[in-house]
């Protein structure tokens, strides 16, 4: 067993991911930009979650759970249009997607994934 934890994008304040024992933890992931709408937001969302995992010696074929908050549950069928293009076929991750206020008035998503790596 694997007792060190790889913390990668590392601010004072929070990592953006870690790795223990196999397994990815991605901070929230949130909108670079907040001027664009539910699907563009969703898109740069998804671009750096992929990334992230990627860096972590993962990828979206390999998310054991996802952790959505939409900032109006009334987006999701936006945010799905987006996300169901972006999975990888047969390999959709357990999922919650709940409405929250975002720390930031112009986000309206946010994304929490874990994952397993390579």
């Amino acid at each position: 067993m694997n007792n060190n934890i790889q913390r990668i994008g590392m601010a004072a304040r929070y990592s953006e991911a870690a790795v223990f024992n196999g397994v990815v933890y991605l901070a929230g992931m949130v909108p670079e930009r907040g001027d664009h709408d539910i699907r563009g937001q969703t898109e740069d969302v998804l671009a750096q979650v992929e990334a992230r995992l990627l860096e972590a010696g993962s990828d979206k074929s390999r998310i054991l759970r996802a952790q959505i908050f939409l900032a109006d549950i009334a987006d999701i069928g936006a945010m799905n249009e987006v996300w169901d293009a972006w999975v990888v076929p047969g390999t959709a991750p357990p999922r919650a997607t709940v409405e929250s206020r975002l720390a930031d008035a112009d986000w309206r998503i946010e994304i929490v994934v874990t994952a397993a790596q390579q």
